[in-house]
């Protein structure tokens, strides 16, 4: 595989989502557009969409320079990772590992997909959705080790897994500032023989993605094991990253207050 050198940005739903509105397109090569995400601007490249996404809320058209990924091309590019089982079986999960496969990434910036929903107000920019991530779903018990995972397998090709959102969210990548998108350490990957060994020996690769129609083959206690074992792989690059962001913090800190006593 050639050097990554695409920096791709994997754009949710979220309500603060529209701020992606103002952001010039420089720091991208290619935007990648979940669900309605498509209507939040206009340049985005890749519209990815499961097999029940309304018709009335597809585009009107399509651009040249546009196209759209569905179960077709998708479905593929997750068995080359293990499988939904093992990924995640929601889109923002699904469209980070299509573009793994499909752009050469070397950087996956996520913004709009922390997976946190307000009780009361909007849950999604265009107003009130669903859930997705947060159903009953035997592959979406732990929202943090399917990150973990995917971050993982990122790094295994190159590829820096982030967010551009502040504050709470189910994803555990770093969050980066828009100007910042590539000066994230990889996290080391090392542990991930162990891990994928295991899920090798369980089986639960489902070819045509519909996994829960053979949701009576999986046990949950091992898929909950495996879960713990993707999180242990990526905690310390987690830990690592707390540590430097707090010094940074206290820096800025520090400087402030200098700055105040003079």
């Amino acid at each position: 595989m050639t050097k990554p050198t695409n920096r791709v940005l994997i754009l949710g739903s979220a309500p603060s989502a529209v701020a992606a509105k103002q952001w010039v397109r420089d720091p991208f090569t290619h935007i990648v557009a979940i669900n309605n995400a498509w209507r939040i601007r206009p340049d985005w490249d890749i519209l990815i969409h499961p097999e029940d996404f309304p018709a009335e809320n597809h585009p009107d058209s399509i651009g040249p320079q546009q196209r759209v990924v569905t179960a077709q091309e998708y479905v593929p590019a997750q068995n080359e990772f293990g499988g939904f089982v093992y990924a995640g079986g929601t889109m923002a999960f699904t469209a980070g590992y299509w573009a793994l496969s499909a752009l050469n990434p070397a950087v996956l910036a996520f913004f709009g997909c922390d997976m946190i929903y307000p009780r009361n107000g909007k849950t999604h920019f265009y107003g009130i959705g669903s859930a997705d991530p947060l159903r009953a779903d035997i592959s979406l018990r732990s929202l943090e080790a399917k990150s973990a995972r995917l971050a993982l397998f990122g790094a295994a090709q190159g590829c820096r897994v982030v967010r551009l959102s502040r504050g709470k969210s189910r994803l555990l990548f770093p969050s980066v500032a828009l100007d910042d998108l590539g000066a994230q350490d990889l996290p080391d990957t090392d542990a991930m023989t162990g891990v994928l060994q295991v899920e090798d020996e369980l089986g639960y690769l489902v070819p045509s993605g519909r996994y829960w129609e053979a949701e009576d083959r999986f046990d949950v206690a091992k898929l909950d094991e495996v879960d713990r074992q993707w999180m242990a792989a990526y905690r310390p690059f987690v830990l690592q990253h707390k540590a430097r962001e707090m010094a940074v913090n206290q820096t800025a800190n520090f400087t402030q207050a200098q700055t105040m006593a003079i």
